[in-house]
């Protein structure tokens, strides 16, 4: 027994020894490198609110992310586990879950955020953390204008719907006189700011501006106020559950006949349902994804997981799946196997993502510029019609 234990005692120390003289994972890149052991999974994270008022968004873009994990499911041997953060639709929460996913070394990427005020205060986290980003639906300007080295979207900006959504209105709607609302937010106040600059430019009036308070039940008060000023068109920036709100209590208020006109915050069965009878007339931008094969096959396999049509709860999901496949991509391209263990340079990862050209998503054609600026998809206008939408006139 004494001969036995010795000699296991001899093995012990060898195999110590022998880990001991195994060269080092040599990493090159600048910012380090994310080594997964053997046994471990590739992290990638999606952000966005899975609970909440604005719910909708976040479980449908994350149900577009989880789709392109289970196309691609491992890279190199070494498994992808998407990891859900709910940020409840607030830059609150979106920073603490921010923060929650940089202090993970194997996160190395993250397919959000989905809103722009949680985005904006997660960029910062993000670059110290080199975690390269993707967002799916963040659609503030300034976004792409703060000098991050890892922020992406594969969706369009505001100034460019802003700038169209008051062409339309101007141009083919023929309204001249429009009052404007927003949700305070970075996005909602954002993009209505936008809008509005571009209305006056092309020589409109906006004849009120007023601010609502997110998540309430009454807007009388603001409404009244708008009716006052005598607006032809309602515009409004921000997102759906509040958007039916102000649709449903616009007659009440004093504004009926007036038409109200939202944004791609605003599309979706989710505002009809909501609205119900109000819903009707009202216009949205919408992002309109290109028939293919593939977006086909994505619909069917959508409703198949999930038992809901997909577009019901929000037109962000397939943006999610290809904010997802890019960062599968880019990390395909840049891991490298080291013994039993994958080494993922961080910066060479956010390079290869940013480097995107003529990526085939289901959105179109994807080609990031320097900026991370990665959309394909155009900007057309919708309006609900006999409980459904449509396109819009001249669309």
């Amino acid at each position: 027994m004494k001969k036995v234990f010795v000699f296991l005692t001899v093995v012990m120390v060898l195999v110590t020894a022998l880990a001991a003289c195994a060269p080092a994972v040599k990493c090159d890149d600048e910012w380090g490198c994310a080594t997964i052991q053997k046994g471990q999974t590739i992290k990638i994270g999606y952000v966005g609110p899975t609970t909440g008022d604005y719910s909708n968004f976040g479980i449908d873009i994350s149900r577009g992310a989880e789709l392109a994990v289970k196309e691609h499911p491992s890279v190199k041997g070494f498994n992808i586990e998407m990891v859900v953060e709910d940020t409840q639709g607030t830059p609150e929460q979106g920073a603490a879950v921010a923060n929650k996913l940089a202090a993970d070394p194997q996160v190395v990427a993250v397919d959000g955020h989905t809103f722009s005020g949680s985005t904006e205060v997660a960029i910062p986290i993000y670059d110290k953390a080199h975690i390269v980003m993707m967002s799916p639906s963040a659609t503030n300007p300034s976004l792409t204008k703060l000098g991050s080295a890892v922020f992406n979207r594969v969706v369009f900006h505001d100034e460019m719907q802003g700038k169209f959504a008051a062409n339309y209105i101007y141009n083919q709607l023929g309204v001249r006189k429009i009052a404007v609302m927003h949700d305070g937010g970075a996005y909602g106040k954002g993009l209505a700011d936008m809008t509005a600059g571009f209305f006056k430019d092309l020589g409109g009036t906006i004849v009120g501006t007023e601010p609502i308070t997110p998540g309430e039940t009454d807007y009388s008060a603001p409404l009244a106020a708008v009716a006052a000023t005598g607006p032809e068109l309602v515009y409004f920036g921000g997102y759906d559950a509040d958007a039916a709100v102000l649709a449903s209590q616009m007659a009440s208020a004093g504004l009926k006949g007036v038409t109200f006109f939202g944004c791609d915050g605003t599309y979706g069965k989710n505002f009809i349902d909501l609205a119900g009878e109000a819903s009707e007339g009202a216009f949205s931008t919408y992002v309109p994804i290109p028939e293919s094969a593939a977006f086909a096959k994505f619909k069917a396999d959508y409703e198949a997981a999930y038992g809901d049509p997909q577009g019901k709860l929000s037109p962000f999901s397939p943006h999610g799946h290809d904010a997802m496949s890019i960062l599968i991509d880019a990390i395909e391209k840049v891991a490298t196997q080291s013994g039993s263990s994958l080494i993922i340079p961080r910066k060479a990862l956010a390079d290869a993502a940013r480097s995107t050209k003529d990526y085939q998503g289901l959105t179109g054609t994807l080609t990031c510029s320097d900026t991370g600026e990665c959309a394909a998809a155009a900007v057309q206008f919708m309006v609900v019609k006999d409980g459904d939408w449509v396109k819009g006139p001249g669309q």
